[in-house]
């Protein structure tokens, strides 16, 4: 019965040292998570401009004449 209860008690740090670990992989993945879909946001804002910029220079531009 010692020995259960031991080998009980020894499972159950082991299960809560590693949900503790889980928590923080967790957190630090919400994190980057949040960091990356911000850059990504960024990027499409920049290529947004960036096609503008290029459609407003290609109208400017004078017409090709044959």
């Amino acid at each position: 019965m010692e020995t259960d209860l031991k080998t009980l008690e020894d499972s159950l740090v082991k299960f809560i040292e590693l949900n503790q670990r889980l928590k923080t992989e967790n957190h630090r993945l919400r994190q980057e998570l949040a960091i990356a879909q911000s850059d990504t946001r960024q990027l499409k804002d920049n290529m947004l401009s960036a096609s503008e910029r290029i459609q407003s220079i290609m109208q400017s531009l004078p017409e090709e004449t044959a």
